[in-house]
């Protein structure tokens, strides 16, 4: 009876102990797999961390700074500043979302979102096209397409400024190249940045010009990793150049395009330098996006760093909402993103 007694209590005391082991073994797994992780790959963090660093301090203390202004009254005349030996302390104060409420509440606001949106789609719209259309054409083989090629790619290769100032004396109402042809053909000449609808063509224009090229090259590379069997079986089998062009192509390009329409969204709604440069958002403001306008009230007159601060808020979370509705609408089509 003692012996049973004490196999019983043996058993008791292993079943706790082995109970007691594997709440041990289960705490040291819950830590387990992140310190072998982290011991696993240190190099990559150590690599990673100046990187994660960096970008913190450019982007996310800017932006941090940027958010709070915009729910300050912060103007030239209320920010700190040093006068020789004088130094003169901020007196602006904190004023919540008045700034957001002052700008969403105004005509001016949705008057700018309302060109900047058709700007945006414009030059989208066209980019795409063409630059599919550029990219059909290069896949092709044909004679001298390398060169075709480079000349295509210059308007990429140019530095933005530098083809906004060759634009903007192309389009000059007595000097210009484009009213010399106009007046050569026996046409009258032609103020492009004169009016407000013939200066909203010329800034398209000359984004369209700027842009094509990367559309071009992105989609040609999606072009060329489509399977030529496709085409091979599908014309065996009689199908059209639509048809081939419709079931085949479009399918194949589905995940570049994705991507490069959004980024092309994403440039042309933030496009600062073909605006300012070349119609300086006139003739008034007819041709002034959000960024541009948001531009104007840091650095014109007296300059509105809170009311800046606001409008740049607001442009940042237009473009977040217009990302993450994207990636759903892809999400639906079955598209991996």
């Amino acid at each position: 009876m003692a012996l049973s007694t004490g196999r019983v209590n043996g058993t008791a005391r292993d079943r706790t102990a082995g109970s007691g082991g594997t709440r041990g073994q289960g705490r040291h797994q819950g830590t387990g797999p992140l310190r072998r992780t982290m011991s696993r790959h240190w190099y990559a963090w150590a690599m990673v961390a100046p990187v994660i660093l960096v970008t913190a301090l450019l982007i996310g203390w800017p932006l941090a700074r940027g958010v709070y202004l915009s729910l300050t009254d912060a103007t030239e005349a209320t920010m700190g500043r040093t006068i020789g030996v004088n130094v003169i302390p901020s007196t602006y104060e904190f004023v919540g979302l008045d700034n957001y409420i002052s700008i969403l509440t105004s005509g001016l606001f949705w008057e700018k979102l309302t060109w900047t949106v058709t700007w945006t789609v414009a030059c989208v719209a066209l980019h795409y096209g063409l630059g599919l259309g550029l990219a059909m054409l290069l896949n092709r083989k044909v004679r001298f397409r390398s060169v075709y090629r480079l000349l295509l790619i210059l308007p990429w290769a140019i530095p933005g400024f530098v083809s906004a100032f060759i634009w903007r004396y192309l389009y000059n109402s007595d000097y210009g190249v484009i009213n010399g042809m106009l007046k050569a053909a026996g046409l009258g000449a032609v103020g492009w940045l004169d009016d407000p609808t013939t200066a909203k063509i010329a800034v398209i224009a000359v984004n369209v010009w700027m842009g094509v090229p990367f559309m071009m090259v992105a989609v040609l590379g999606g072009l060329q990793s489509i399977p030529g069997e496709l085409y091979e079986a599908a014309e065996v089998d009689g199908a059209t150049p639509w048809q081939r062009f419709r079931f085949i192509t479009v399918p194949g390009l589905r995940t570049v395009s994705s991507t490069v329409i959004l980024l092309g969204t994403i440039w042309t709604f933030n496009m600062f330098p073909v605006i300012f440069l070349i119609s300086g958002g006139g003739p008034g403001s007819s041709t002034e996006i959000l960024v541009t306008y948001a531009f104007r009230e840091a650095f014109t007159g007296i300059r509105n760093y809170s009311g800046s601060a606001a409008w740049g808020v607001i442009i940042l979370m237009l473009l977040v909402v217009l990302a993450l509705v994207y990636r759903r609408a892809l999400r639906r089509q079955g598209e991996v993103w």
